[in-house]
């Protein structure tokens, strides 16, 4: 990254057995038209929901710098058991003020999280 542009990566996290995907501008300035594609589909939500489709991945037209957007993608459990994409690939486009555009592709193993331990809290 160097510094006053901006920088948008795609990332997953994991929580107490919940799986996210996190949209961030890790930049120093605001990112415009921000788009991601994935190679696969991910359908989470205990498969009920196209989450690599929604309009958050189509586009974003505006992300501050340090801005993070993040959205539940499956318990990992579920995730895991219905064969879901294990090694996921993430295209993320978007622009400067200016106008220039950046690429970044950023490839995921999700298999770092499959034998993860945790503990279910009573809701």
């Amino acid at each position: 990254m160097i510094q006053g542009q901006p920088d948008v990566v795609v990332d997953f996290t994991f929580s107490r057995g919940l799986l996210h995907i996190d949209l961030t501008n890790i930049g120093d300035s605001p990112a415009l038209d921000v788009a991601v594609a994935f190679d696969q589909e991910l359908w989470g939500v205990g498969g009920k929901r196209l989450v690599s489709g929604i309009s958050l991945f189509r586009h974003t037209a505006f992300m501050l710098p340090q801005k993070s957007i993040s959205t539940f993608l499956d318990s990992s459990a579920s995730y895991f058991r219905r064969g879901q994409p294990l090694e996921v690939t993430a295209t993320v486009t978007f622009s400067d003020r200016a106008g220039k555009a950046y690429r970044n592709v950023i490839k995921h193993d999700l298999r770092i999280y499959r034998d993860i331990g945790y503990i279910r809290r009573p809701t």
